[in-house]
């Protein structure tokens, strides 16, 4: 443990030992009503946390469902964090994408790039791409397929991102393959 944990252990158990000798001087004499009283605040604790718990889960299950029509369309609501997210098939293996209109490529971070058989290893690291992190490098790829719904490409160019990057990201060169792109009312149509 270092210095800063064990001030933080001491300093917590310094407040715990100052609340419980406080409860013990007010409730001296009546242990049972003060167990009572302990027990009824603790399921009011546990109560908020997996209540939270249970509609963090449903706003993301929310956010992440993607509603395919005929026609070509894709219509996908905004996410509680703000961002449009995406679920594509990329080379038969799914991987989770910010929709990113500041991004030129599609950018796959390692992890995800890995995932869908890239070795990442042995790529060419090559080119520069201007993030809000700073210069990143990259390498370019060529993804074999990448599908979503109906909706196939084959041979789609991208990029791996060679830095520290929490997901991929969806860009304009991708998103430009579609006729209509519209965003209207927290929901991101997509129209081939």
């Amino acid at each position: 443990m270092t210095e800063d944990q064990i001030a933080h252990f001491a300093r917590t158990a310094l407040i715990l030992a100052m609340v419980a000798g406080a409860a013990l001087v007010a409730f001296r004499g009546r242990l049972t009503a003060a167990l009572r009283l302990g027990a009824i605040w603790l399921l009011i604790f546990v109560a908020v946390v997996v209540g939270y718990g249970l509609w963090q889960d449903t706003q993301t299950g929310y956010a992440q469902q993607a509603v395919f029509t005929d026609a070509g369309r894709i219509s996908v609501p905004r996410s509680p964090d703000g961002h449009y997210h995406l679920t594509l098939q990329v080379n038969d293996r799914p991987v989770r994408f910010i929709v990113d209109t500041g991004a030129t490529d599609i950018v796959l971070s390692l992890k995800d790039a890995g995932a869908i058989g890239i070795d990442v290893e042995t790529l060419p690291f090559f080119g520069k791409a201007q993030t809000a992190n700073g210069t990143v490098e990259t390498a370019r790829v060529t993804l074999a397929s990448v599908r979503i719904g109906e909706i196939t490409d084959r041979n789609v160019p991208a990029r791996v991102n060679g830095g520290d990057m929490q997901g991929s990201l969806l860009g304009m060169r991708y998103l430009e393959s579609f006729a209509a792109i519209e965003i209207r009312d927290g929901r991101l149509t997509l129209t081939r």
